[in-house]
């Protein structure tokens, strides 16, 4: 066992963060009037110690010592309570209640997502949570699964804690923000804070909008390799509503998701808003209910004065914008005479004149109408009387810029690059056709006694004469020109028809996805045969009610 100050002693660790090690500790003594919970010797309770790095910042001890009463004074139903602050020599711990339950994130991965209704339910009392810290001018600024403990109620049902109130303010000091672009995970950010613009309690609603899609999807709406992909997401994409969620319950989602803080309802309107949600998208839920719950955007109404965070360049929350710790101090000008320099001294600023007794200052060398400040090494002793040229810097450089105009990038025709040309073969000349000999004659018949001739003119038929048609002349092929690219790639066309009928597949599966109930049916996971009965049912209703129509 380790003591931690006189009256608690840890015993086994229960977790570890980003920002310390959660302990199982026993109080020793009761606590003395500093602490918020006196408590009773024997009593068990939960203590972050946080990392010595930040124990080791003295930023961050000063407000740890600041924020004391804020802390210690923050109480609601939903909120692990912090009993007491210790600090000791380089220990920083805050003794809180022990939650006997598994934390949101571990009870996700192994359960499952939540209903809709579940979701509802759990995530408004989260924002009773917030408003009541809102209220007070804290900002948890760190909103996330893994930071909601489910405590065991008297019934069995879950009964959400939200704790690490505070820890992100006592991270964000200069000593720790100068290597960390913005204080929370990458996944739960808000857009402003990864920007490093302005942070108010609107952070803490866009967390929600985060945790509403994981509970009821079961992953986070923006994901990615690196956390600067995450982080490009969370400022340039809008989540795609998935079709488990109700329309009601992505109006919520879609209002705390928004990338303009001040379009985000307050904490106590989101609780609102998700309990009428939670109430329509019931199965036992009235008909006006269920009107209600389709309306709930007209709940969503932004907080006019959200709480801000002091140190982001929001002011206001209670606390003055110095009051931080970490802002830059205003630039100072230094007095005209001054003389001597200080490295670690705030930025310095010189006159346009020049100081006095330097060069271009008054009663300086260069006189009143020089440039005071000349970022050129010295020009080296020439002859006297010479007078005061260009420096041997500038021509140099005006020698390059000579040089670099000679070099010109034109662009080049490829029919009129030699190297690419392709010699043009020209087309033959059409072929005449080639001299046939004339046919050969036959032979004159004999003579024959004409009265034989006459007889053989009666029996026989007179003789048919075949013409056979003229050939037409064939016209010569024109030249075939040939492709830049000769390569020829076989099965081309078998392609070409595989990926139209993938692509007539895809529309078709499309169109039946959004023009027909199915959407609906795998929602409320009937099955094919229900499905089909469920349509028919529907088609022959459809036609009934037409026939008693026209009657």
């Amino acid at each position: 066992m380790r003591p931690v100050g006189s009256k608690y002693l840890l015993e086994e660790v229960l977790g570890r963060g980003a920002t310390g090690t959660v302990w199982r500790a026993r109080q020793r003594e009761t606590a003395g009037a500093e602490a918020a919970v006196p408590g009773q010797p024997g009593e068990t309770v939960a203590i972050k110690v946080l990392k010595e790095e930040l124990a080791h910042d003295p930023d961050v001890v000063m407000r740890f010592l600041r924020e004391r009463s804020v802390l210690l004074r923050l109480t609601h139903p939903n909120i692990v309570r912090t009993r007491d602050l210790v600090v000791e020599g380089d220990l920083l711990a805050l003794v809180m209640d022990l939650i006997d339950g598994p934390d949101l994130h571990r009870y996700l991965r192994e359960n499952g997502p939540f209903s809709p209704v579940g979701t509802a339910l759990l995530m408004a009392q989260i924002a009773d949570a917030l408003a009541a810290s809102h209220h007070d001018g804290v900002v948890h600024r760190d909103l996330k699964p893994a930071n909601v403990l489910l405590a065991t109620g008297p019934g069995g049902e879950m009964h959400p804690m939200l704790t690490d109130f505070g820890i992100a303010r006592l991270a964000d000091s200069p000593g720790q923000t100068r290597t960390h672009e913005f204080v929370g995970t990458p996944a739960y950010v808000a857009p402003e804070s990864a920007e490093g613009r302005p942070q108010t309690s609107a952070v803490d609603i866009y967390g929600c909008g985060i945790m509403l899609y994981e509970l009821v999807t079961g992953r986070p709406p923006f994901a990615g390799e690196t956390a600067l992909e995450v982080l490009h997401k969370h400022l340039s994409e809008e989540p795609r509503r998935p079709t488990t969620v109700p329309e009601p319950l992505w109006t919520v989602i879609e209002h705390c998701l928004r990338k303009n803080p001040d379009q985000r309802p307050s904490a106590v309107n989101l609780a609102h808003g998700l309990r009428t949600v939670a109430a329509g998208v019931g199965v036992h839920a009235s008909p006006a209910q269920a009107e209600a719950a389709l309306g709930v955007a007209a709940l969503l109404i932004p907080d006019p004065a959200p709480a801000a965070v002091p140190g982001s360049g929001g002011g206001g929350g209670g606390h003055g914008v110095g009051a931080a710790g970490g802002d830059a101090d205003p630039t100072q000008v230094l007095p005209t005479g001054a003389s001597a320099y200080d490295p670690n001294a705030a930025t310095a600023f010189l006159p346009a004149g020049g100081v006095p007794g330097g060069p271009g200052g008054p009663g300086g060398p260069g006189g009143p109408g020089e440039d005071a400040t000349r970022a050129m090494p010295p020009v080296p002793p020439g002859p006297p009387g010479a007078g005061d040229g260009e420096h041997p810097w500038q021509t140099q450089l005006r020698a390059a810029r000579d040089r670099n105009e000679h070099t010109q990038v034109q662009y080049l025709d490829p029919e009129d690059d030699p190297l690419r040309r392709r010699p043009q073969r020209r087309p033959a000349p059409p072929q005449e056709p080639a001299y046939a000999p004339p046919p050969p004659q036959p032979e004159p018949p004999r003579p024959q006694p004409r009265r034989q001739q006459q007889q053989r003119r009666r029996q026989e038929p007179p003789p048919q004469r075949y013409e056979p048609p003229p050939t037409p002349r064939r016209e010569p092929r024109p030249p075939r020109q040939r492709s830049a690219n000769p390569m020829r790639i076989p099965g081309l066309g078998c392609l070409k028809g595989c990926l139209f009928s993938i692509l007539i597949l895809v529309v078709a599966a499309w169109l039946i996805w959004e023009l027909t109930p199915l959407q609906s049916w795998v929602a409320e996971g009937k099955s094919l045969w229900q499905a089909t009965v469920d349509g028919f049912n529907q088609v022959t209703d459809w036609f009934s009610e037409l026939g008693r129509t026209f009657e």
